[in-house]
């Protein structure tokens, strides 16, 4: 279950878990790649990756052949483009809102007329290992795109958007789509709407689905409504649970002074 089949177990709606990673650092891509999640992804958009480390992470997930895709901060061409010839799985784009901006999407991320632009030399493409022919039979088999559904606009939009060819999965945002919803939590009854019929969007096209969860209670709730790819949480929630649960059990031990 390495970088070479991800796309094919998305594209089979496995159900999968990874996280967002928010601390620029190619050691916790080691850590995280030790554990059972199935990908991780990079936050470009809300976290301080710049372009010198995103690809030092991306080298080491190549190099332990662990699918990381990456969250770029929008769907400029040059910027999709750099984060594939680095070595990522995919694109997670945020605030795709028509099926325009998902085509346009779609098609900076795979080669074509007009589209991601050719180089056999990168880290993706293997340092010139592989003929023409052959690395972009590698692009059509593995390279996966996320459409971010994150507005009102994007929800009134969502069927055309997962009709997108060369798109394969929709990402529903919880919280970006609640705060344009108006509301403060993510427990509305609307949200739970959005969730089924983003669901049903991304079934009638045969694209997969994916969503933002706290925790794994969360995914087991929100599974009714078709996700199958959670992205649980961060690596800097879960040191920061992880130390609050151990520090309150220590501050709970009575003293014997």
């Amino acid at each position: 279950m390495g970088i070479s089949d991800f796309k094919a177990r998305v594209h089979a709606k496995q159900m999968m878990a990874g996280t967002f990673m928010k601390t620029p650092a190619y050691e916790l891509i080691e850590v995280l790649a030790a554990s059972d999640l199935d990908f991780i992804c990079i936050d470009m958009e809300h976290s301080p990756f710049d372009r010198a480390r995103t690809d030092a992470c991306l080298a080491v997930a190549r190099a332990l052949d662990f699918p990381v895709l990456v969250r770029v901060t929008h769907f400029a061409p040059q910027t999709v483009l750099q984060v594939l010839d680095m070595g990522a799985v995919g694109i997670v784009a945020p605030h795709i809102t028509s099926a325009d901006m998902a085509a346009q999407l779609a098609k900076v991320a795979h080669f074509g007329d007009g589209g991601r632009g050719f180089a056999g030399a990168t880290r993706w493409a293997g340092y010139g290992k592989h003929t023409m022919a052959e690395t972009l039979a590698k692009s059509a088999r593995e390279t996966v795109v996320f459409a971010q559904i994150e507005e009102v606009e994007a929800l009134q939009n969502v069927e055309a958007i997962a009709a997108v060819d060369g798109i394969d999965g929709v990402f529903l945002g919880p919280s970006d789509l609640s705060v344009s919803m108006g509301k403060t939590d993510t427990g509305s009854d609307d949200l739970l709407a959005a969730l089924a019929r983003t669901g049903q969007a991304a079934d009638a096209h045969g694209k997969a689905y994916a969503t933002f969860v706290p925790n794994a209670a969360k995914a087991a709730e929100w599974a009714q409504y078709g996700p199958h790819i959670f992205f649980i949480g961060s690596e800097q929630g879960w040191m920061k649970a992880g130390a609050n649960a151990d520090a309150q059990g220590v501050h709970a031990i009575k003293s014997k002074a």
